[in-house]
């Protein structure tokens, strides 16, 4: 397949850095104001080297990337919320010229599901959008394997930065505020961290799940979320002596999303700690599915785009 990746960021440069092994070939990638075009294959290493001297990726304009001979769209921009623009444009653009698109971007799924669904029922183009969920984890594609009827909620950790901290906080007596800081000089956490601790992050991975099992009809809007921040240490101590520990659960089902903190058993299996992310899929048919890794991270999240791409037909 040939790709375009729009975003140049962790997962955007990953993706381009790992295309090959995959048998795939990168003919284009922009940033927020450069591209560099090649119908015949970019210097992946050159257009890398490029970026990381701050000198934007290459020399074209952005939107060239869309005149090229592509085959597959990779959205890899910052998530934003609401009208989830640029990212839901790029998707629109793409399919409408009969072209595949894989979403790495949370915002068009979240926010505006049914949209991007019937662009994608008027068009020879499809979307995939695994790594929208739990970076690395096969979420999507497990529910897809044992069809979204048969699953009856999905469950789970996925913000690794809130589960840091209050892993850090239960292990050590230590406060929020502490192990923030903690985490921002570790890069574990941004240095404006909102979007994490605050549940947000995670209440758009479980608006997707719930998009996917209802077939649309969900928001961020419509989610309940609370986050850690106002989790005190001593609620941890006291969840210790019960053999629990507290962690930000989401869960998503056909009837709605709830994210928050939550008691569970200290040696269950949604107490995972550090950064780990862990999945719960309740089955009729399977019973209960767990999948636990690594949620977040440039190669991590580019396995799972590239991965999608290799479930693409050839158009």
């Amino acid at each position: 397949m040939k790709l375009a990746i729009l975003g140049a960021g962790a997962v955007g440069r990953s993706v381009a850095d790992l295309a090959a092994d995959y048998g795939h070939t990168v003919v284009a990638i922009a940033d927020s104001s450069t591209a560099t075009v090649d119908p015949g294959g970019i210097d992946i290493d050159a257009t890398l080297e490029r970026k990381a001297g701050d000198d934007g990726v290459g020399t074209a304009d952005p939107d060239e990337i869309f005149e090229t001979d592509y085959d597959v769209l990779v959205e890899a921009t910052p998530t934003t919320l609401g009208d989830a623009e640029p990212g839901f444009s790029h998707t629109k653009r793409a399919l409408e010229s009969d072209r595949h698109v894989v979403l790495a971007n949370k915002g068009p799924v979240a926010e505006r599901y049914e949209d991007i669904r019937a662009l994608e029922a008027e068009s020879a183009g499809s979307i995939r959008f695994e790594a929208t969920v739990g970076g690395a984890i096969p979420v999507l594609s497990t529910i897809e394997d044992s069809t979204p009827q048969a699953v009856t909620a999905v469950r789970g950790v996925l913000n690794g930065t809130a589960n840091f901290i209050l892993t850090r906080m239960a292990a050590e007596g230590l406060d929020y505020e502490h192990v923030l800081a903690e985490a921002q000089d570790l890069g574990v956490a941004e240095a404006d961290p909102t979007f994490d601790v605050d549940g947000t992050d995670a209440a758009l991975k479980f608006v997707i799940l719930a998009n996917v099992l209802a077939d649309g009809g969900f928001a961020l809007e419509d989610a309940t979320v609370e986050g850690i921040q106002n989790v005190p240490g001593s609620a941890l101590d006291l969840a210790a002596e019960d053999g629990r520990t507290i962690r930000l659960i989401g869960e998503a089902t056909r009837d709605g999303v709830r994210v928050g903190p939550r008691l569970v058993p200290e040696n269950g299996p949604l107490a995972v700690t550090g950064t780990r992310n862990i999945v719960q899929i309740e089955t009729r048919n399977a019973g209960s599915l767990h999948s636990s890794g690594r949620g977040a991270g440039g190669p991590e999240t580019a396995t799972a785009v590239l991965s999608d791409v290799g479930r693409l037909p050839l158009l």
